[in-house]
């Protein structure tokens, strides 16, 4: 059900542990387990291309720190989570996954986690992934020039040297921001769009400044196509796989009242 400002409405909660969406914990781990398997063979294909094994013997004898979803080092080749590729990828395999696990729990609301896979590929990873993706190629042309324009403080304390540094990635924070802003804003346009023609169901979701809370993975993305190469944007992308479990997730609990 839409209410007058265009939100969702999920079915009322029941006393038998089911929580806002209709779901109870058992039906929600489900979800939450097969968006993960689904990510398991893009993360596999990912891996074995970087030279990593998936022999589960040799896996569980390798120290956390060399696993290939955590290894981090400049000098060797790591799974770049941070590729455009790498994430819609990944996100199609979370939302596969949400989406059968979604199915087998809850037969009776498929219609609405169908709807769901397009706002989420659309609203939460493919728009908002090309827009910071394109907004960043732009400002990397002019990244030194426009970093170099920043106002620095002469002092050789290194309390003023972090002040100096972040002063000149203001503007990349800024616009990284911004672009992640417009590309959920168009994505949120594009995948109602979509939906209401192919379902003939309206459907507006009104951005508001609350709305960025629940786009923690988007902004984790975005951070690191904006910072591909430097070793913030590279230990961050090790997130991005966790991350990425939303989008199937919320496939997954997607329901009509």
């Amino acid at each position: 059900m839409i209410n007058k400002i265009g939100q969702t409405q999920y079915k009322p909660q029941t006393p038998d542990n089911k929580n806002k969406s209709g779901l109870n914990y058992k039906q929600k781990a489900i979800i939450g387990a097969s968006s993960v398997a689904g990510i398991a063979p893009v993360f596999a294909v990912l891996a074995k291309r970087k030279g990593f094994s998936l022999n589960p013997a040799k896996i569980i004898k390798t120290p956390i720190k060399d696993m290939a979803i955590f290894k981090y080092s400049p000098k060797n080749k790591v799974i770049d989570f941070g590729n455009p590729k790498a994430i819609i990828a990944t996100a199609i395999g979370s939302v596969a996954g949400g989406f059968i696990g979604g199915t087998i729990v809850d037969k009776q609301n498929i219609k609405a986690k169908k709807r769901e896979i397009l706002s989420q590929l659309l609203g939460n990873v493919l728009v908002p992934v090309s827009t910071v993706y394109l907004g960043s190629v732009l400002f990397n042309k002019h990244q030194d020039s426009i970093e170099n324009a920043m106002p620095q403080i002469k002092s050789a304390s290194k309390t003023v040297g972090k002040i100096n540094t972040f002063m000149r990635k203001l503007p990349q924070i800024g616009a990284t921001i911004t672009l992640l802003g417009i590309g959920i804003y168009l994505g949120n346009k594009v995948s109602n769009y979509i939906n209401e023609k192919l379902y003939n169901k309206k459907v507006e979701r009104n951005i508001k400044a609350t709305d960025f809370a629940p786009h923690l993975d988007d902004l984790c993305i975005a951070a690191t196509v904006m910072n591909p190469k430097s070793s913030f944007g590279q230990k961050l992308g090790r997130i991005i796989p966790f991350a990425l479990i939303v989008p199937g997730y919320q496939t997954g609990i997607a329901q009509d009242s």
